[in-house]
């Protein structure tokens, strides 16, 4: 099979699906992730896209997680082997070998988490805070058990992902992951890297991440991840940035950068406001970390998350390094003809989206919008309106979205599958401003209809979105 960055170069044109593995019927990855690549071979769809597959904190967000390297025991399937049958395996030390750069850090960061009654490592004691090699030992040889059954549950999930991807790609369809800008406060990679980081003497960040207010937040949005300290980043060389991205790379063929304009600058708040509104726009060598990646790992296949407040630098950057962004349908019933996620404004080096995981389901966005707007969409479609009540027209609405999306220029147009599934805002996987009842929605085989993958071939053909 072709890489990614092959057929972006022969400008070649796929469709994709947006679903995160948690929304597996299990949420696991057992036999429903085996099943699903194979609805996706029936259906023609060549690319699925995930969220990050990283440790979630309390509110399950994918985007907040203990680790920018481990991946999710919830996703372990329940018939995992057991850890003392196989901790001899020769794979696993193999493994473990390439592995232990990260491994061993955030298996101790998590002991130690139970240790101290899972508070956040800044509130631990000093000789834990600050990592006192000795008293880190001394714990390490007395909790070995414990630590090696971290060890080898990441090692399970490495090799079942492995295995996932080894099948999607005998059936050619390519694995789009998602990669967090930053990393949380309370994870292991701050705690291990604590110089890396604006940190205070305490272990607290002196400014926060996010942005300002924007199309989903009238205050903006307070992430509260610390900022890096990209003075001493660069002094490594970009070193923790190139074995993250290493990482990811073995893991996915396709890999999303989240909030790429933080690359150009970064939104600083003072770590001691609760909203977003009072910041600054801070540069960061971003220019300097991408040309350092691309020298270390070549072209690597990688699309800008460019939604929101968008400056001619941050562009200059993306497009210096050849990378495509997004455009997102929902954004284009506008008046600006200029508006880069119009159809008619889509050029190859788009990745276009119906909606995302931030945005309602596009039956929920349809029925949210007022009449007049409603009739505006239906205009734009180029659809005759069905009868009085608008809602008659929802369903005519999300096809036409998928269709216009399949029909783009675009390299890749991908779907989240609750619109393949005609499914309403009850099942929107996240409203971005809001911590609870997120990131929990799951299908039902019994939802996907008998002809759908017929359907959605059908679509992916006469869009010319099919591999040979």
């Amino acid at each position: 099979m072709k890489t990614y960055s092959q057929l972006q170069q022969e400008q070649i044109r796929l469709g994709g699906v947006l679903l995160h593995p948690t929304s597996l019927p299990s949420g696991r990855l057992d036999e429903d992730a085996f099943r699903w690549v194979d609805f996706m071979a029936a259906s023609g769809l060549h690319v699925w896209q995930v969220l990050p597959l990283g440790v979630p904190q309390h509110n399950l967000s994918p985007y907040q997680c203990y680790s920018a390297f481990a991946l999710n025991p919830a996703l372990l399937a329940r018939d995992a082997e057991i850890f003392d049958q196989h901790k001899q395996d020769s794979d696993f030390k193999n493994w473990y070998q390439k592995e232990h750069y990260w491994l061993d850090d955030y298996a101790l960061f998590m002991v130690l988490k139970q240790e101290h009654s899972n508070c956040a490592w800044y509130e631990w004691p000093d000789y834990h805070k600050y990592r006192d090699a000795a008293s880190l030992e001394k714990f390490r040889q007395n909790n070995l058990t414990e630590i090696f059954e971290i060890y080898w549950q990441q090692y399970q999930l490495y090799s079942r992902w492995r295995e996932i991807c080894d099948y999607a790609s005998e059936h050619k369809i390519y694995l789009y992951g998602d990669m967090p800008l930053f990393v949380a406060h309370d994870s292991a990679d701050v705690w291990a890297n604590q110089e890396c980081f604006l940190l205070d003497e305490n272990g607290m960040p002196t400014v926060v991440a996010g942005v300002p207010p924007d199309y989903f937040s009238e205050t903006g949005q307070h992430w509260g991840n610390p900022h890096y300290n990209w003075e001493k980043m660069q002094e490594t060389g970009f070193d923790w940035w190139i074995k993250r991205l290493k990482n990811d790379l073995q893991l996915f063929d396709i890999l999303r950068i989240d909030h790429f304009r933080g690359l150009e600058a970064v939104w600083m708040i003072d770590a001691a406001y609760d909203t977003a509104e009072n910041g600054y726009w801070q540069k960061v060598p971003g220019d300097q970390l991408l040309q350092t990646l691309q020298e270390e790992l070549g072209n690597v296949p990688l699309v800008a998350e460019d939604l929101g407040i968008i400056t001619p630098e941050v562009n200059a950057l993306r497009k210096r390094f050849h990378l495509p962004g997004m455009s997102v349908l929902q954004f284009s019933f506008d008046g600006f003809e200029d508006n880069p996620h119009k159809p008619q404004n889509i050029e190859y080096d788009r990745v276009v989206y119906t909606g995302t995981h931030d945005n309602d389901t596009s039956v929920g966005w349809f029925k949210s919008l007022d009449q007049e707007t409603q009739h505006f969409v239906l205009k734009l479609l180029n659809l005759e309106e069905t009868g009085d009540d608008m809602e008659q027209n929802v369903d005519v609405v999300v096809d036409a979205l998928i269709n216009t999306a399949f029909g783009t220029k675009g390299q890749l147009a991908v779907i989240p599958l609750q619109d393949f599934l005609h499914l309403d805002g009850d099942a929107r996987m996240n409203l971005p401003g809001t911590a609870d009842n997120n990131w929990r929605w799951r299908f039902d085989w019994k939802q996907i209809p008998d002809d759908l993958a017929s359907d959605i071939r059908q679509k992916l053909l006469l869009a010319g979105r099919l591999l040979d």
